[in-house]
């Protein structure tokens, strides 16, 4: 839905958009919503392949994943600032045991399941925005190779550490032990 067909829907205010700007868009349209310093990013409803990965990865995370923390998937917004809101594929957070309509913190790891109309952003300013957060481990998994990367912020950035593609093992312990095999990600 381009932006003059969601003007028709709800008004959509010009300028800095912030985080209630988001919440006042229709849901009923298919789309995600982010924003990046105040623009929003819409994406359209992710294809068969990213939902069963992101599914299959949630569901690997919440076995591997330590006692009092919770899997998160999208769309569930992890909001950094008023004009910084995002919605990672599967992000693990320290779980706070309320009913939140958001996440509010830096999550211990958040991960970006690649699509035609995502690769660039999350490969690009959605790395460098997660860093800028102060997020430690940001994972990207595409699941036409299928292969995973791993990186760690070093330094402010987030540098890759790991990569793992096809049958290969990706062994970590940080966050926290967790043991992915790419392939095994996009099984149905």
């Amino acid at each position: 839905m381009a932006i003059a067909a969601l003007r028709q829907t709800v008004e959509v205010p010009v300028g800095p958009l912030t985080y209630e700007d988001l919440r006042e868009l229709p849901d009923e349209s298919g789309l995600r919503f982010e924003l990046l310093d105040g623009v929003l990013l819409m994406t359209p409803s992710p294809v068969r392949r990213h939902q069963i990965a992101a599914l299959n990865l949630a569901t690997l995370l919440k076995a591997a994943a330590p006692p009092n923390t919770a899997v998160m998937i999208a769309p569930y917004d992890w909001f950094v600032t008023d004009g910084r809101v995002f919605q990672p594929d599967v992000f693990v957070v320290p779980d706070s045991g309320r009913d939140e309509t958001r996440y509010e913190g830096v999550p211990l790891l958040a991960v970006e399941v690649l699509s035609p109309s995502t690769r660039a952003r999350d490969l690009g300013i959605k790395r460098l925005a997660y860093a800028e957060a102060g997020l430690a481990y940001y994972w990207v998994v595409d699941p036409d190779t299928p292969s995973l990367t791993a990186f760690h912020l070093v330094n402010g950035r987030l540098t890759e550490y790991a990569r793992s593609a096809g049958d290969e093992r990706f062994e970590t312990v940080a966050p926290f032990r967790a043991v992915v095999v790419p392939t095994e990600l996009i099984a149905p």
